[in-house]
């Protein structure tokens, strides 16, 4: 017996709309009612469907939160650092958007719509919709949709008619990318085009994805700025200086060093401040605050620190948006945030405690045994921040060293944003 095919939004988008909308709706009607659907759902959406379903979003009747106080709202967009990247959003999106009836939508990391603009037709819908600036477009929320689902696996999505989770967004058709900082990967928010069913088009998500993608280089321009203003401030200081010493900014990226070999950026602790403080790859240093960053001042006089010393590493992935790795029991405790790659590889080194050769990490994250290249580059980074904890040929954590991984109350928030093959059959392992 053959296995059933997975849905093509492509081939879909050519069909007659309605029927596409039609045959959608089969499927998502079959899988909500624990049925097996002759055609399978986009792995993206199914994991989402199963993440309502456990999470109780109710699919045939959207709820609305509280929309933001006008204050709040203006606040927000007022911090938010997408605000820097608006204009370079609305160039490339809102004549587009408006030509083919659609909206841009911009959402901050939370979910909350900050602005929209386009057609003014559009923009009539989209309040039926509930989709209004200040609106929650979580996905916990409102269901599968292209704001909130982007924001929970980090990747872009087109959603289309029935993949929608909720009934009532059925009509409509949407395309989110995630932006992210540059500086640190954190997630900032979502660019949406959305607009009827009627205009989906296969090439809308990769136009948005363009877009996002050219909005992080705008950041990332003015972090280059930003650090070569601290260089121009720190030079002069280190060159003072005996020893090591190194000038970073607030996220940990080197500006200037001098004693030492420059690295492009160090894993700063989550509570970071003047003072003392110790640092896996300075040891002991003397914290001093610049303007835009820090001078650290290594105390230590030999020319590297000494191997870390630790007894328990204790990974936490209960949230499904941020991870930490805290090293504790030895001379110097600390806590370092991970990135998302960084999430999954640390997450498989806990599940295969006896070793994983860099071809096995690989199959396990993508599915193929040679990008071993990736990997190695990945572990290389990791190494530099774990150091003697963790060992390789085959990459492990030492033995005597205790591992504690918390997990999430929900299979489905565990690294919701991974589509790794093995971080996907534990989440169906964890399942009740």
């Amino acid at each position: 017996m053959n296995a059933p095919s997975t849905i093509d939004l492509a081939r879909m988008s050519a069909m007659d709309l309605a029927y596409a909308a039609h045959l959608l709706k089969g499927v998502r009607d079959a899988t909500l009612s624990g049925q097996r659907p002759r055609i399978l759902p986009r792995p993206v959406i199914g994991d989402s469907w199963g993440r309502m379903l456990l999470g109780g979003v109710d699919p045939d009747h959207d709820f609305r939160s509280r929309l933001l106080a006008e204050e709040e709202l203006e606040e927000r967009r007022r911090t938010s650092p997408l605000l820097d990247v608006l204009p370079v959003l609305r160039n490339a999106l809102v004549s587009v958007a408006d030509a083919a009836q659609h909206i841009m939508v911009v959402c901050d990391a939370e979910g909350r719509v900050l602005w929209r603009e386009g057609s003014a037709a559009v923009l009539r819908q989209a309040d039926a919709h509930g989709l209004e600036p200040g609106a929650d477009w979580g996905e916990d929320v409102v269901g599968t949709n292209g704001l909130g689902t982007p924001l929970v696996v980090r990747r872009p999505v087109q959603v289309f008619s029935a993949e929608h989770f909720v009934q009532t967004h059925h009509p409509w058709t949407c395309a989110g990318a995630p932006v992210t900082d540059p500086r640190d990967g954190r997630l900032l928010g979502v660019v949406d085009v959305s607009g009827p069913l009627q205009t989906i088009h296969p090439a809308t998500l990769a136009l948005v994805d363009s877009v996002a993608k050219l909005a992080e280089a705008r950041l990332r321009e003015r972090h280059v700025r930003a650090l070569d203003r601290l260089r121009a401030v720190a030079a002069p200081v280190l060159a003072r200086l005996e020893g090591r010493a190194v000038a970073v900014d607030t996220h940990g990226w080197t500006a200037a060093v001098t004693g030492m070999p420059p690295a492009d950026r160090l894993a700063l602790p989550k509570s970071f401040g003047a003072g003392r403080t110790w640092l896996p790859s300075l040891g002991s240093c003397l914290v001093e605050p610049l303007p835009g960053g820090w001078l650290l001042r290594a105390e230590d006089p030999g020319d590297a620190p000494r191997p870390v010393a630790a007894t328990r590493l204790v990974l936490d992935v209960s949230s499904p948006r941020r991870w930490t790795l805290s090293v504790l029991g030895g001379a110097h405790d600390w806590t370092h945030e991970l990135s998302p790659r960084h999430a999954e590889l640390l997450f498989l080194l806990c599940t295969y405690r006896t070793g994983r050769t860099a071809s096995g990490l690989a199959e396990d994250m993508f599915g193929d045994p040679a990008r071993t290249v990736t990997v190695r580059a990945e572990l290389s980074r990791v190494r530099r921040y774990l150091g003697g904890l963790l060992a390789h040929r085959p990459y492990r954590f030492q033995e005597d060293v205790d591992v504690d991984v918390i997990m999430p109350d929900s299979p489905a928030d565990l690294l919701p944003h991974s589509m790794a093959p093995a971080v996907r059959a534990a989440r169906r392992l964890a399942e009740p």
